[in-house]
């Protein structure tokens, strides 16, 4: 995994897990899906990213 996928993958999933919680706690409904998305978007793109390094392998 390159190191610039990996740091945006991460960046992704916390910052999508802080946004959702912080829906969360003041009751934003919206917001907490927002984030939920965001987090799950940088988990799909550390899987990707984990994909093309075992067919490189």
């Amino acid at each position: 995994m390159s190191a610039s996928e990996k740091a945006k993958a991460v960046a992704e999933q916390a910052g999508g897990k802080v946004k959702k919680e912080a829906g969360r706690a003041v009751g934003n409904e919206s917001a907490a899906a927002e984030g939920a998305a965001t987090e799950s978007k940088g988990d799909l793109r550390g899987a990707k990213e984990k994909t093309k390094d075992a067919f490189k392998h």
